[in-house]
């Protein structure tokens, strides 16, 4: 006879992570690794662009000689000395006047937000953020136990009366901006409209974190100088950065601007995350970016992008049915596509991929009621030719759709 063998309590998971849903884009990744599938899904960097041979010098360099000895070794938390220094001159001269001391350098610039998020918030405390809005921010912030509240935007990004409306209703320890081509929109805030959060921001004792992995890939007009470079803002506004789309994603290496009032709080909390940034990453940028035309190399970037971008924008109208609206980005990676009516976009992603192209569905980007018949596409990963096959089947789902449609009813 065999002995029973008493259940055992399964031990709980942390009560944050209850309301904390699973990115559908990391998902997406994750079943789309067929290669005859044309995604426009991840806002993922082109591959053949990676600067292979100059990453792989400047890896060669970290560990050369005496070198090495620095590069696998323990570091300082707030990062390498002289990454912080070339990036702080790179800033400079984008506009955003910055010393090296201004900075800490972070595993990627999500791990920047995550640093804000513990520094900066307590649970229960209001996070303000444009609708919609970047995803992994608003995991970032669940994960923090903050409420977050939505603001109403436009086509020109975050309404600022609409702001001091959620300001003066809810006083938001913080406001969260992607307002340089946003994930997932492509908008791009415009300069008054800049200098209108920076006042609202100060008048209320607003945090506000700026978001800016996309800034330099500008593909027409003018550069509008950073929301962190406003005088009104300059005490209160936190910019991130990253390497991500400019050098390589697999670098992980991003930083954060700060106010010295916040500046060591952020670096505790750095410290109780991982210590410091792979040295030898680090090592390995500062010496790509010492040695690297940088500017050249963003202008190749731009130079692709803005063809893929084109291609995208000159296939939505034979592509999207009558009565859709979409984005045309100055920059960045990606567009933003209402489809006419109450259809829901995450309801025809199952058929897209059946037909071996993908988007994804806008209702996660939301932090209020969704706009379900909203979806985000990209444009960077793929050529213009890929991109052309991708609408063209994109084409046959929506309109296979459309008459089904039609049909029930």
């Amino acid at each position: 006879m065999s002995a029973v063998v008493p259940s055992r309590p399964t031990p709980a998971l942390a009560a944050r992570l209850r309301d904390v849903a699973s990115s559908p884009v990391r998902e997406l990744l994750a079943l789309l690794e067929r290669p005859e599938v044309i995604s426009f899904a991840g806002g993922l960097p082109a591959p053949e662009l990676f600067d292979v041979a100059g990453l792989r010098a400047a890896f060669d360099s970290a560990l050369a000689d005496d070198r090495a000895r620095r590069s696998l070794q323990y570091a300082p938390t707030e990062g390498d000395p002289q990454l912080r220094a070339l990036v702080a001159q790179r800033m400079t001269a984008r506009g955003l006047s910055t010393a090296a001391g201004d900075l800490l350098v972070t595993t990627g610039s999500q791990q920047a937000l995550t640093l804000v998020a513990t520094a900066l918030l307590d649970p229960g405390a209001v996070v303000a953020v444009e609708e919609p809005t970047y995803l992994a921010a608003l995991q970032c912030f669940h994960l923090a136990g903050a409420r977050i509240v939505p603001v109403r935007s436009d086509e020109n990004g975050i309404d600022p009366d609409a702001l001091a409306d959620v300001v003066a209703r809810e006083q938001p320890a913080l406001l969260y901006l992607v307002p340089t081509f946003a994930n997932p929109t492509g908008r791009t805030l415009p300069a008054q409209r800049r200098a209108a959060v920076a006042e609202i921001a100060a008048a209320s004792g607003m945090w506000v974190v700026e978001d800016d992995p996309y800034g330099e890939l500008r593909y027409r007009g003018t550069a509008v100088r950073p929301l962190a470079a406003e005088p009104a803002g300059e005490d209160r506004v936190l910019y991130l950065g990253s390497f991500s789309k400019v050098a390589a994603p697999g670098l992980r290496i991003g930083w954060l601007r700060a106010p010295s009032t916040v500046l060591p709080a952020l670096t505790v909390a750095k410290q109780a995350a991982d210590l410091h940034t792979s040295t030898v990453d680090q090592a390995a940028a500062a010496a790509w970016l010492a040695a690297t035309d940088v500017e050249a190399h963003v202008a190749r970037l731009n130079a692709a992008y803005v063809e893929r971008r084109d291609a995208m924008m000159a296939a939505m109208p034979s592509t999207l049915p009558a009565g859709s609206t979409w984005t045309d980005p100055d920059g960045g990676m990606f567009t933003w596509v209402r489809l006419p009516g109450d259809v829901d976009t995450a309801e025809l992603l199952p058929h897209a991929v059946a037909a071996d192209v993908a988007f994804v569905p806008g209702a996660p980007f939301f932090a209020g009621t969704p706009d379900r018949a909203t979806l985000r596409m990209s444009f960077t990963t793929n050529t213009p030719e890929q991109i052309a096959e991708g609408m063209a089947r994109l084409t046959g789902v929506l309109s296979s759709h459309g008459k089904a449609n039609a049909s029930a009813s």
